[in-house]
């Protein structure tokens, strides 16, 4: 996405107030939107869709309605090229926006809250090129925290990503494996694992869209714990290797994120 757009998008007060009530709570309806801002319900679509082009707000479509999300990939673009190589010591809130849509499912017959993640990315690629660097162990370190995925990708296989120093920092299943439109896993993040608390197994989906020259990769990370403090971390952390795996698909140069310190 154009950073320009980004920065006209922003420039707007009503369009901030948008991204700030979409910060507040995620899987908003044009309707509740409208609630909150002084201007005609057409003058509302028009801002939204100022943010759509921009790339800052996406859309999931429930029955009827379409649903609004905030996608921070554009703002983690801005942050990459312009602050993180002057100030890498500053904190990455830029890009610590949380994606909350409430829903319940049943669990051994007790009520769980969940909530989701949803962010897309424009590459200039193909989607076998998308699909390649997604899947293969010789590309993953080039964005995707230095790590090395290994896998067959066969429905039901195993997978994990692997650091730089050998330790295994995630790992799951492959649900369904349809090159080169769809990927889902389970995803256990095992670098934040203990024996107290082995982690909470949530679910991760890739769909690779061709948009004309370019490709629209949309990440759906569900079945996370409404509430839990790990959904921000993971937030910044996709947000970063989107951002990252734009970067070396269309340059070919690498961008290693460094996570922030304590």
């Amino acid at each position: 996405m154009e950073p320009e757009l980004v920065f006209k998008a922003l420039a707007d007060e009503s369009r901030r107030k948008l991204l700030d009530l979409l910060f507040l709570k995620e899987g908003r309806s044009l309707s509740e939107l409208e609630e909150h801002l002084p201007m005609t319900r057409f003058g509302v679509m028009k801002h939204l869709r100022v943010l759509e082009e921009a790339g800052l707000v996406t859309t999931v479509k429930r029955g009827r309605e379409k649903l609004h999300y905030l996608n921070a990939v554009p703002i983690q673009m801005v942050y990459d090229r312009w602050v993180s190589k002057y100030s890498k010591g500053w904190a990455r809130s830029l890009t610590e926006l949380k994606y909350e849509l409430e829903t319940k499912t049943m669990a051994e017959a007790k009520a769980v809250e969940t909530t989701k993640l949803v962010l897309e990315v424009y590459i200039r690629s193909t989607p076998e090129q998308i699909w390649n660097a997604l899947t293969d162990g010789e590309v993953t370190p080039n964005y995707y925290y230095g790590s090395k995925v290994e896998s067959d990708w066969r429905s039901g296989s195993p997978y994990r990503y692997i650091g730089m120093e050998g330790n295994d920092l995630i790992d799951g299943q492959v649900i369904e494996a349809d090159p080169p439109r769809k990927l889902v896993t389970t995803f256990h993040p095992v670098w934040c694992a203990s024996d107290d608390d082995p982690g909470h197994t949530s679910r991760v989906t890739y769909l690779i869209e061709q948009m004309g020259e370019a490709c629209k990769l949309r990440l759906v990370h569900d079945e996370l714990p409404l509430g839990d403090p790990m959904n921000d971390e993971f937030f910044g952390g996709w947000s970063s290797i989107l951002s990252g795996l734009k970067t070396y698909l269309e340059t070919g140069e690498p961008l290693i994120v460094t996570p922030k310190s304590e």
